[in-house]
């Protein structure tokens, strides 16, 4: 026991400051891709998961960052250069419609081409109410609604000491009906379709509803056979928190913004 002490004490304070202080992450990490103004873009083809595309009618092309799997395929071989792999995690958006990017080839500025999932639900309204109800505190219940279970560790490593989320006053509950929200990984299987309802229900209003990952915000899998595509297509998304996995910082991120604690980033285009 006294070894365990000292070790303790030497070792220091481990638990990270993030959101009060920034977080970088390592040099190899791979975030938002950004493009080059005027470079040789890859195609839409170039990416595996589908997330680039190009509008029929303008050619303007778009990255989707909820598909995005953040492979970097598409900054190697002859775009190196033309396309390179940020860093920022910071990614959560309240509407589907800001995680995607329109890639600017020039100056000119051209109107968002495809509108929100769900223009009708008034996301500032809910993110207020929420404030209102719950304050600093916040109960979540984690649903694995058929992932792969690479979101679920980094959602488990959020207890562990060096992310310790308790210390914001958020955790992570057992039951739904104990519960201010939840939060959804993996796409939305057809056999747990039911399951992911019913526990939605259980949970009293005002309820945050918290897509983590790239499968449940509606990428890779989307629609099929075995599943039923996002979370969205079950219900109304108050946070879509892209990354495959997302780091724990991004999920901590994405939890802050459906507490309205931090403005959720309205994405720009990269030039």
């Amino acid at each position: 026991m006294l070894r365990i002490l000292i070790n303790a004490l030497r070792t220091g304070v481990v638990t990270t400051r993030y959101p009060d202080e920034p977080s970088l992450p390592p040099e190899n990490f791979r975030g938002q891709p950004i493009f080059s103004t005027g470079k040789n873009l890859p195609p839409p083809e170039v990416c595996p998961v589908d997330a680039l595309s190009q509008h029929s009618a303008t050619g303007v092309r778009q990255l989707d960052l909820a598909r995005c799997v953040f492979c970097g395929r598409c900054a190697e071989d002859q775009w190196v250069g033309a396309v390179t792999m940020g860093r920022d995690f910071e990614l959560a958006a309240r509407r589907r419609s800001d995680l995607r990017i329109e890639i600017m080839t020039d100056d000119t500025r051209i109107p968002e081409l495809q509108p929100a999932l769900n223009p009708e639900a008034d996301m500032d309204q809910v993110s207020s109410e929420i404030r209102r109800v719950l304050g600093r505190s916040l109960h979540l219940r984690h649903l694995d609604a058929g992932s792969c279970n690479a979101c679920d560790w980094e959602l488990t490593a959020l207890l562990n000491p060096v992310y310790d989320i308790r210390r914001l006053g958020i955790d992570f509950v057992a039951s739904p009906r104990h519960a201010d929200g939840v939060v959804i990984t993996g796409p939305i299987t057809r056999n747990l379709e039911t399951a992911v309802r019913r526990t939605i229900e259980a949970i009293p209003d005002p309820r945050i509803v918290i897509a983590v990952g790239a499968c449940a915000t509606g990428g890779i899998f989307g629609e099929g056979y075995a599943n039923l595509g996002g979370v969205d297509q079950v219900h109304p998304v108050d946070v879509y928190i892209p990354g495959c996995p997302p780091r724990p910082e991004a999920i901590i991120y994405g939890i802050m913004v459906a507490l309205g604690r931090l403005d959720a980033r309205q994405l720009s285009n990269q030039g």
